[in-house]
């Protein structure tokens, strides 16, 4: 579903104290006596799709003029989803866009009932609509677009090499990147790399294990203990299993008297297995006091000083203490930092190699992007010739006989994402004269009509969904007229067109006819514009052609109008039937 533009309330701008627009979703025209405030629909609808926003326009007496326009999208549509970006709302495929602007300047903006800055209209009215107007930016006339659109025109000749072009670009840039980093980082990584080197070496020197540093430690604590470790044992020992060269009569030692207990037990324990149970506990415990005695003797045995060894010890310790200090908190952190190192100077060490690599792709694919750019320029020459000779055919017939338009494609010589064309629609108003840009080689009116030109050329291949047009037909009557209608009403098949006109001639081919009415003190009522039904249409056709809305004459000559306008459109209608017809039987 194509977004268009249903609804449009206009409240204190200009002229207009209170107006409601509902549109066609085909051509809307919009007349009205001069001073009535067609052009204030334009204005507003420029409001509310980030227009500057004047406070001069703000009608006299009001504190601010309002604009709210209802816009029909598709729920999951690109529109959409740019809404629910900035937090607003789509209901049930209604958007609503709002714009005020105070007296003294101030203006604000929502979109979807979030309050958003106005330059968001902005960014979300290049998928909705294209407003042509004298005072208006035109979105044609954005040399990116022109490339777009442009493109667009060209077809499927493009769409494939277009594609290669845009992968081979992402990729050269990709691969320019990353070759400029490792060049600037050269000095970086080679610093980086001795860093690593003396770290390595120093660790690989020292070749500590995983868990010295706690064995050490142990090590360091026995031997500067060790007469007191030695005491502690034997005094143990003593206790346990007593000493028989300390001359100490009637002292009893632990296993001596586990002994004793024992056997007055075991007198006793065949009369109750409860002392019998006891009595081997205690038989157990003799044999652990017995066991650790003797370990005790041993371990007094085992412990001497040695302050060489100690001094040894602790100059290791200091040694990995060094280390730890360096590379990690303990030993095992220290090896695995060095293990690391070694991966990173071996990726370090790589880097001129994959320099290498990278410089003969990125050499390739500079070679390979000129070869698409070249393919690129040559269709969009074509398209380009094609497209200006049916422009120029077009202004022909929109009184504009001596007019042409070419585009105009220059080669930049810098890649860019499109390709290296730069594209620039250009207008010759009269042969000889040189071919201009739009904005120098048109006046406001003609630019309209050459806008217009443009913009059904481009029919089917500009996706911009409503198009708005004031001044289209300035300096313009009889058959131009007509044919301005006439190209009007065919944009209006592909997309939703609006129209300030003061042509009947151009008004007689539209879907839908409003009326800006103009009240007697010469301004405009509350609720001035009305839709025309068709009897309410030759009126106000007549009123345009001979200024009277009941001249005998002028009604005739509106019912001819409206006449060729329907044969016009019940042509095209059967032509495009027949050719779907004609498709499905292929």
């Amino acid at each position: 579903m194509r977004p268009r533009v249903e609804e449009v309330r206009i409240q204190g701008l200009g002229v207009i104290d209170e107006a409601v627009l509902e549109l066609s979703p085909g051509f809307t025209v919009v007349t009205g006596e001069t001073g009535a405030g067609k052009t204030m629909v334009v204005t507003g609808l420029g409001l509310l799709f980030g227009g500057r926003a004047d406070p001069a326009r703000v009608r006299p007496g009001a504190d601010r003029a309002t604009v709210e326009g209802t816009l029909v999208v598709a729920p999951d549509g690109r529109v959409a989803q740019q809404v629910a970006e900035v937090g607003g709302d789509v209901e049930d495929g209604a958007l609503i866009i709002s714009r005020t602007v105070s007296s003294e300047g101030r203006s604000r903006a929502w979109l979807g009932g979030r309050s958003v800055p106005v330059g968001t209209l902005t960014f979300i009215a290049d998928d909705l609509v294209a407003v042509h107007g004298q005072m208006d930016q035109q979105r044609l006339l954005q040399p990116g677009r022109q490339r777009a659109a442009l493109d667009r025109y060209a077809g499927d000749d493009l769409v494939k090499p277009l594609r290669a072009y845009e992968q081979t670009y992402k990729r050269h840039r990709q691969v320019g990147e990353l070759l400029g980093e490792l060049s600037t980082r050269a000095r970086e990584r080679a610093q980086e790399a001795d860093v690593l080197r003396f770290g390595l070496a120093e660790i690989e020197k020292a070749e500590p294990r995983a868990g010295e540093d706690v064995e050490l430690r142990e090590e360091a604590e026995r031997l500067a203990h060790a007469d007191a470790l030695r005491t502690a044992a034997t005094t143990a020992h003593g206790a346990l299993l007593g000493d028989p060269m300390s001359g100490e009569q009637g002292v009893q030692d632990a296993v001596s008297l586990v002994g004793h207990a024992r056997s007055a037990m075991e007198a006793v324990r065949a009369f109750d297995p409860v002392l019998a149970s006891l009595a081997d506990r205690l038989a157990e415990a003799g044999y652990l006091l017995s066991d650790i005695a003797t370990e005790l003797a041993a371990y007094a045995e085992s412990v001497e000083a040695d302050p060489a060894r100690l001094a040894a010890v602790q100059e290791r310790r200091s040694l990995l203490t060094g280390l730890t200090r360096k590379y990690g908190e303990d030993v095992a952190a220290v090896l695995a930092w060095a293990r690391q190192a070694a991966a990173r100077i071996t990726e370090l060490d790589g880097d001129d190699e994959r320099i290498d690599e990278l410089t003969r792709e990125h050499a390739e694919l500079t070679e390979r992007l000129g070869e698409l750019a070249a393919e690129l320029t040559a269709i969009r020459r074509n398209a380009a010739e094609r497209f200006g000779a049916a422009v120029t055919e077009e202004l022909a017939a929109l009184a504009m006989p001596h007019a042409g338009v070419s585009v105009a494609i220059t080669e930049s010589g810098v890649f860019g994402p499109h390709g290296v064309d730069e594209v620039e629609i250009r207008l010759a108003p009269h042969p000889g004269a040189p071919a201009l840009p739009l904005t120098k080689g048109a006046s406001g009116g003609e630019l309209s009509r050459v806008m217009l030109a443009i913009e059904v050329v481009f029919a089917g291949a500009d996706p911009v969904p409503t198009f708005v047009f004031d001044e289209v037909d300035a300096g313009v009557g009889g058959k131009a007229a007509v044919e301005i209608g006439r190209r009007l009403a065919k944009l209006a098949r592909t997309a939703q067109v609006i129209v300030v006109t003061h042509l009947p001639q151009v008004a007689a081919f539209a879907d839908q006819h409003l009326l800006v009415e103009k009240a007697g003190d010469g301004r405009v009522v509350r609720s001035g514009v009305v839709a025309l039904d068709q009897d309410g249409r030759a009126r106000e056709l007549s009123r345009m052609l001979a200024g009277l809305e009941d001249s005998e004459l002028g009604r005739a000559h509106a019912a001819e109008l409206l006449s060729i306008a329907e044969a016009d459109k019940a042509a095209w209608e059967k032509a495009t039937r027949d050719k779907a017809a004609g498709g499905r039987a292929r």
